[in-house]
């Protein structure tokens, strides 16, 4: 999972520097890498390392970010992907100079690598997807000007929507994608399954309406625009450096399946995501998940709901709310320890839920408490926390899952650990019980967080992406193969040997 953003500003402006408080509000989405590409009508300035964005930029680096339009990026972790060369936005000269951010994962990453050697005469010199994929836009634009004469000028709006239909034709997988082309304009598109958000918003100043593209609306609104609206599956959208904006769908055949992954734990609750309030979706699987505890359990004998902050707080608002039981604040969150499914090996993300909880005793003692998080992934976390409320004198814990159990892998740019690594892989709901040390558990349907997220908004999608919960997934070309290679770079051993 990484944040995108881009932004076309006044011509006076210093873009850089909004582009920079976007990617702070952007973090949680990465915390491994950041980097900024800056252009004014001439030329590019960049900069990209691995840190979080407060330490990857100085007022020196700021400073030489100029030009009014830019793209900016936040990676977290994923397997194969520590070297600072893989650091965010790419860029190759040809044509007229290009960069691009990526979100998301293709699942054909060595078909295009090779189809891109053979047919377009391109090297990719890593192994990242998001070169791959910013070297067959590059090539697809140069194919669009069909050996027509000319400089810049001579590059239309037609010329990239093409190139942006080819490339679906090429691609698998999941890209929400910011581009810059050197002194013409930003371009941002969206596969045809809407997989990973996008969205944009506007600032209308008195002579220049300035244009800002993000992987979350919450970008929007921090930085002072107006919301406007999601870039729509299969869509591009071209702002060129006047500020002129033009759009088109680019793909035959779109639906929309974005993933619901966003809204259980990764978007910011002040986002809007897909016309879904991240917020009210969370509120809803609280009370759908307290429903289902009402009919399994009615005297379930509760006397407090404790959230894991952060991302289980809001849905355990409400569930307590329906439940009729106290909600009370029961751990302490280090501010300054990252979030623990973004930490890229097993080992330090043990250590880093040591360091980032603390109980308060009062809370805990004498009382049978109900633990509500986000999810289960491998189980270690929830272990820890639930071995936490009974060290702090809880007489009975139970645990509270809002999402499904999570049994396949993800291959639309979570990194996820290996499905033999997940707690529930399997393993029914008592035995997954005993593994985290609960006294029960308790996990929401599928179906009922579906309607949480779809009663959250008002949209008329297909439906999502719950590929990690149902094994379904929405594109072409998963096969038993492919899950394969995937387990075997994800797994904890191959994390820890492989060179970083």
């Amino acid at each position: 999972m990484c944040g995108i953003i881009g932004i076309v500003g006044h011509p006076d402006s210093h873009t850089a520097s909004l582009i920079y408080d976007g990617m702070l509000v952007l973090q949680h989405r990465g915390q491994d890498a950041a980097g900024i590409v800056t252009s004014d009508s001439n030329n590019i300035t960049h900069r990209r390392a691995n840190g979080l964005v407060r330490d990857v930029f100085t007022e020196k680096h700021m400073q030489k970010l100029t030009g009014s339009m830019g793209i900016g990026h936040v990676r977290y972790p994923t397997a194969g992907s520590n070297s600072a060369d893989e650091a965010q936005p790419f860029y190759t000269n040809t044509p007229f100079g290009v960069s691009i951010a990526h979100n998301g994962n293709l699942n054909n990453n060595e078909d295009i690598i090779n189809g891109l050697l053979e047919y377009d005469h391109r090297r990719v010199n890593t192994s990242s997807d998001s070169e791959a994929l910013l070297n067959l836009f590059a090539a697809e634009i140069q194919r669009s000007l069909n050996g027509r004469p000319g400089g810049m000028e001579s590059l239309s709006e037609d010329d990239i929507f093409r190139a942006i239909e080819r490339l679906h034709l090429r691609v698998e997988g999941s890209y929400s994608v910011t581009a810059l082309i050197t002194g013409w304009g930003l371009i941002a598109f969206r596969d045809p399954n809407g997989i990973r958000p996008l969205f944009m918003g506007k600032n209308e100043l008195e002579d220049f309406t300035e244009i800002i593209i993000a992987s979350e609306s919450v970008a929007c609104t921090t930085l002072g625009f107006t919301p406007d609206r999601d870039i729509e599956p299969g869509e591009a959208v071209i702002v060129r450096l006047d500020g002129s904006i033009s759009s088109r769908i680019c793909h035959s055949e779109t639906l929309h399946r974005p993933c619901i992954f966003e809204h259980v734990y990764f978007a910011r609750p002040d986002s809007v995501i897909d016309g879904i309030s991240v917020h009210d979706a969370r509120l809803r699987m609280g009370e759908l998940l307290a429903k289902r505890i009402s009919e399994q359990f009615p005297n379930h004998g509760i006397e407090a709901v404790i959230p894991v902050p952060d991302s289980g707080r809001i849905a355990a608002l409400d569930l307590a709310k329906y439940l009729s039981v106290p909600y009370r604040e029961g751990f302490v969150k280090n501010r300054y320890i990252g979030r623990t499914f973004l930490m890229p090996g097993q080992s330090v993300r043990k250590d880093s839920v040591r360091k980032k909880l603390n109980t308060i005793e009062g809370e805990f003692k004498n009382k049978v408490i109900l633990i509500v998080d986000d999810s289960i992934v491998r189980g270690n976390t929830s272990r820890r926390i639930v071995q936490m409320a009974r060290d702090a004198g809880a007489k009975k814990v139970y645990f509270a899952s809002c999402s499904p159990p999570i049994i396949h892998p993800n291959v639309y740019g979570i990194d996820m650990p290996a499905k033999t690594e997940y707690v529930a892989y399997n393993k029914n709901n008592d035995e997954v019980c005993e593994a985290i040390g609960a006294d029960l558990l308790f996990y929401q349907r599928l179906d009922d967080l579906v309607e949480a997220c779809l009663s959250a908004g008002s949209n008329n999608l297909a439906s999502f992406d719950c590929s990690c919960f149902n094994g379904v997934y929405v594109t072409g070309g998963i096969t038993e193969e492919y899950l394969k290679k995937i387990e075997s770079i994800r797994n904890d051993k191959a994390k820890t040997t492989s060179p970083t």
